[in-house]
């Protein structure tokens, strides 16, 4: 698929293995951005209007994912932008806290490279009537 034709996905990980991985395995259905903590994140965000942002919940430095997604959640351009927060915390107040930053799914890591696609699918498609 053309990248212009491709739902645009920003991927916000610190771990720069994961970082490789999500990237290249999400390229092949999205147009992908990286960012791996606040500063890149912004420049990034600045770059394309996004379909969906997959935010690292446990970003080292001064803000974490969940601090991000607060931020982009206050400013009405971004309400349209999907985001799944990405975690190896899977106690329910981890979940409830994500939710009320404004994450719109959860997931826990390391999750199977075929769940995790169905997982992101299935939300363009009830959200944003995108198939992939």
């Amino acid at each position: 698929m053309e990248d212009t034709k491709k739902p645009v996905m920003l991927i916000v990980e610190d771990d720069q293995e994961n970082q490789t991985f999500l990237n290249f395995f999400m390229k092949r259905k999205f147009k992908t951005y990286v960012a791996d903590d606040e500063f890149s994140f912004y420049e990034q965000l600045a770059k394309d209007k996004f379909d969906i942002i997959l935010m690292d919940i446990s970003l080292k430095g001064k803000k974490d994912g969940l601090q991000l997604t607060r931020e982009i959640r206050a400013d009405e351009k971004y309400n349209d932008v999907l985001v799944v927060g990405l975690s190896a915390h899977a106690f329910q107040r981890d979940k409830e806290n994500a939710k009320k930053a404004g994450v719109d799914m959860f997931l826990t890591k390391p999750i199977p490279n075929d769940a995790l696609m169905r997982h992101i699918t299935q939300i363009m498609k009830e959200r944003k009537g995108i198939e992939i």
